[in-house]
């Protein structure tokens, strides 16, 4: 049984993978990012990024990311078990593409 999205600390998190997602966390501080807990497919509107929890296994949620990365949406996938930068539950991440492509290949022009 996955926790309650709500109970986890989700500012800690951010803070904690700064380093390798910068924009993170001063978009949680703007509330541009939107955790939600349904299968439905919503647009990002005015977020930067939504994350999908679901209580699935990490095979099953490779295979849903990998549906689902396609069009106008990133799709990232992530667990507890993930590595550092692991969320703190299983979840699914969805990020408008181009802009992604702007902030990585800004990050790579500056290295």
């Amino acid at each position: 049984m996955v926790k309650n999205h709500q109970s986890v600390n989700w500012e800690e998190y951010f803070y904690k993978i700064k380093e390798a997602c910068p924009w993170s966390y001063i978009a949680w501080h703007k509330n541009k990012i939107d955790i939600v807990k349904t299968h439905a497919i919503l647009p990002l509107g005015e977020y930067r990024a939504r994350i999908y929890i679901f209580d699935l296994n990490r095979r099953r949620l490779k295979k849903l990311c990998k549906l689902r990365d396609q069009g106008e949406y990133e799709w990232l996938w992530s667990t507890p078990r993930y590595g550092v930068n692991g969320t703190p539950l299983p979840c699914l991440i969805q990020q408008n593409r181009q802009e992604l492509t702007t902030i990585r290949n800004k990050q790579n022009a500056n290295t």
